[in-house]
């Protein structure tokens, strides 16, 4: 019978001999790696369709479905909401119940059922979005349909992205200094796939779209998403399995259950006298997290009763008794809540990347020299750069220079790395106000002069914004991620990852509200929205600067709550074994 946090199935290449505390050997070096390049490729994959979608949704909307630009960007909002809190039901069910590599293998056949549909919806007479060459309004069935492939796709993302990003970090050891230095370093290299989908994905996939035709894009995603669902399944043999042991939330549950029970009982003087049981890790440590002395009321579940302390295990009730490790995993999950809350806002810079900045992009001069024009979704590369340069930057020159001056096993912590992050982001929407107000003052007098105020000044205007925004997801991105999966308990790690992805979807939400919220306080009593049929008689810059304020006011929050947080300590207890068979204990944190 496998303990908790046991691996199901390890299939790695040994060291001959146990360590000098008899321990289980660890793994051949290049083993964790191995395995992790077959995982980063097809997250390259998944990366490169989201955003060959995505980057271009709002043009797709406006231009073939004939959305005004309000409403297309408000239904991209929610489509992305969507698609980002949906991990939150993913990852639940591949922690308890699926498993993470068998979860992603079913929502990649999803995620290529979604992108059938799509090719379907462009090929097909009868689905497409005209029957003549030129329409005014699209046939309802075409709409319907793309709807419908566009959430399948959410749902396959749902399940994708946190069993696939935790199933990959799964396969680096955190009881071992070396495995655990590479995992950090895998969070930014992991990141850089991603970014090298996003840039594929936004110039390739988007100059195929505008130039070549919708259809051609949806097929190549098709199939390259097809060719990695193969490859990852050949990575099978090299991989580590977590055996999925129920609801994780079950047990937090019994803890809070426990503790109301025994709310009436005098709290220990000592919390050694709490009920201490550790379990067994995968190296053969035995491991419980340390006690802490927040969310007191909580230990209650730990306090043994007279009859608990004679009674066998078997006998004690887990809706009654908890351990201290139980319950110290309710309090992470806890304590989380308002890290979760204080990052919000930092999500609103980033939804206008996927709406208004491109729109931007549609009304300025694209074009390099006489014959070549860019997509207006192909400035979403410069976000791509930056992060790419940021995370570069961090990993191997920023990140190693600070641990040697801090003599400590990482450089800045990870909230320090978020809160840096949100600052840049707080910058890049100044510099999109300012930006936004030129190109508005350019356009006005274009149109006072007879013009159409289109492509009056130049797109690479816009990448100080898109810059100095991916240098900000750089930093703040990559923290969320290794935050959420290393501070949540063990066998919510998935979850974690949603959790991480909730924060973007539901900020994908918040934007789309605070959209009708200021274009119904902007427009009452006879004054003129902030959002106009078009951008020329839109206030972008003044929407912008509302978002920076509320992000410099949030990060005071963040700091706030950051500097009051208490990060997951694990104690571990090393077992060695005596001439006579006896178990030696030393305590390690």
């Amino acid at each position: 019978m496998k303990r908790d946090g046991e691996f199901e199935e390890q299939k790695w290449v040994l060291d001959s001999s146990l360590d000098h505390k008899g321990r289980v050997p660890v793994r051949a070096k290049t083993g964790a790696w191995k395995a992790a390049l077959f995982i980063i490729v097809i997250e390259f994959s998944e990366r490169l369709s989201y955003f060959g979608l995505s980057a271009n949704l709002i043009i797709y909307l406006t231009k073939v479905l004939h959305f005004d630009i309000k409403n297309a960007a408000k239904s991209v909002n929610y489509w992305a909401g969507v698609t980002t809190v949906m991990p939150l039901l993913g990852g639940f069910l591949a922690d308890g119940y699926v498993g993470r590599f068998y979860m992603v293998l079913l929502s990649s056949f999803i995620y290529v059922m979604g992108l059938c549909l799509l090719t379907m919806a462009q090929l097909i007479p009868s689905l497409k979005p005209c029957r003549m060459e030129k329409c005014d309004k699209p046939e309802k069935l075409h709409e319907v349909i793309f709807f419908l492939a566009i959430y399948l796709v959410s749902i396959a993302t749902g399940g994708h992205k946190p069993s696939l990003e935790s199933f990959g970090a799964d396969q680096f050891d955190d009881n071992h200094p070396e495995e655990r230095k590479k995992k950090m370093s895998f969070f930014n290299w992991w990141n850089s796939a991603l970014c090298g989908g996003l840039l594929l994905g936004v110039t390739l996939i988007v100059y195929m779209q505008d130039y070549v035709s919708w259809a051609a894009s949806y097929i190549i995603l098709t199939i390259v998403m097809g060719i990695t669902i193969i490859l990852f399944y050949l990575g099978k043999p090299v991989y580590r399995f977590r055996a999925a042991k129920g609801s994780p939330l079950t047990p937090l549950l019994q803890v809070l259950v426990a503790a109301i029970a025994k709310r009436d009982l005098p709290y220990p003087s000592d919390s050694a006298q709490l009920n201490h049981v550790s379990y067994h890790s995968d190296n053969g440590q035995r491991i419980h997290l340390c006690h802490t002395n927040k969310l007191r009321f909580l230990d209650r579940a730990a306090i043994l009763k007279d009859e608990e302390k004679v009674s066998s295990d078997k006998l004690r009730s887990p809706w009654r008794l908890s351990t201290v490790s139980q319950v110290e995993e309710l309090k992470l999950v806890l304590n989380m809540v308002p890290m979760w809350c204080s990052t919000l806002v930092f999500g609103l810079s980033i939804a206008q990347g996927g709406t208004f900045f491109i729109k931007q992009g549609v009304t300025m001069n694209r074009k390099i020299g006489n014959h070549f024009e860019i997509p207006p979704a192909s400035i979403l590369s410069l976000t791509a750069i930056g992060m790419i340069l940021s995370i570069s930057m961090y990993d191997k020159f920023l990140e190693p220079k600070v641990r040697k001056v801090r003599g400590k096993e990482r450089g800045i912590t990870v909230l320090q790395r978020i809160g840096i992050g949100m600052s840049i982001a707080m910058i890049a929407m100044f510099i999109a106000a300012g930006i936004e107000r030129k190109r508005l003052g350019a356009a006005w007098r274009d149109i006072a002069q007879g013009g159409k105020g289109v492509g009056t000044i130049s797109v690479f205007w816009l990448a100080p914004q898109f810059i100095v925004g991916g240098v900000g997801d750089g930093f703040a991105l990559v923290g969320l991620q290794e935050y959420f999966y290393g501070q949540v308990p063990d066998s919510m790690r998935s979850l974690g990852i949603a959790l991480y992805l909730s924060v973007l979807g539901i900020a994908d939400f918040i934007s789309g509200l605070l959209i009708t919220l200021v274009d119904h306080l902007t427009s009452t009593g006879g004054g003129t929205s902030w959002f106009g049929n078009d951008l020329n008689h839109s206030r972008l810059d003044k929407f912008y600067c509302l978002i920076g304020i509320m992000s410099g006011l949030n990060l005071f929050v963040f700091v706030f709550v950051a500097n009051r947080y208490t990060y997951k300590n694990v104690e571990k207890e090393v077992i060695d074994v005596d001439s006579d068979g006896v178990e030696i204990s030393e305590n390690e944190k």
